[in-house]
């Protein structure tokens, strides 16, 4: 399956534990973390998108905005994890990691002896 068929349900889902998840690699502006996002396969992600959640995380305390030159042109807006960021975004991966094992043992036919219905 291509990033284009993806339900944009399942990206909205996902999209935030996937930017916290590149912004710990270091700060980054939005065009960039949409390149990023784009490499990984999740196709591409509009600023529309994605500037109201990262101004969410920023309202969250997780994520502080520092504006920078820019080589030859405008200044560019910089997004990098505070420290409540960096547990918020270690803490939604481990969480999502356990999600998508339910999930792929629902959706692979396997089931779950002792959950309740």
């Amino acid at each position: 399956m291509n990033a284009e068929q993806w339900p944009s349900e399942w990206l909205r889902g996902v999209l935030g534990v996937c930017v916290l998840r590149i912004l710990l690699d270091g700060p980054s502006y939005g065009y960039a973390i949409t390149q990023r996002l784009d490499e990984a396969g999740l196709g591409t992600v509009k600023g529309g998108t994605l500037y109201p959640l990262l101004g969410r995380l920023e309202e969250a305390g997780h994520v502080k905005v520092e504006w920078r030159p820019g080589d030859g042109g405008p200044g560019r807006k910089y997004f990098a994890l505070t420290e409540q960021g960096r547990h918020e975004a270690q803490g939604q991966a481990a969480r999502w990691a356990d999600f998508t094992t339910i999930t792929r043992a629902l959706t692979d036919g396997a089931t779950t002896a002792g959950r309740a219905s």
